[in-house]
């Protein structure tokens, strides 16, 4: 995901300050998809993680540059071996240590 421009890159350092503290418990977390809308100044993403109650799940976000709002879009879950081939790749948000069992499950 190449940046666009300088605006898009200041939605994407916007958004992480608003993300990372909440998809922290999920750690690794991978962002698998991300549509940058300049005008209506807005980032769509998903994100792909392991979750401990439902297991893998894809989850969809928009990010409100303007406002500073993040907006959760609804989660799917997927495969094991979805999940899994997900590791092959560098995560969004890398983990020291996995602890999902301490999440809040939200």
């Amino acid at each position: 995901m190449p940046p666009k421009s300088e605006k898009v890159k200041e939605m994407r350092r916007k958004r992480d300050v608003k993300v990372r503290p909440h998809m922290e418990q999920y750690a690794p977390v991978w962002l698998i998809e991300e549509l940058a809308d300049e005008k209506d100044e807005f980032l769509r993403f998903m994100t792909v993680f392991y979750h401990p109650r439902y297991g893998w799940v894809e989850r969809r976000y928009r990010y409100d540059a303007f406002n500073d709002v993040l907006y959760y879009h609804g989660q799917t879950m997927i495969s094991e071996a979805e999940g899994l081939a997900m590791e092959e790749h560098r995560p969004y948000i890398d983990a020291e240590t996995i602890n999902t069992v301490n999440s809040y499950g939200g």
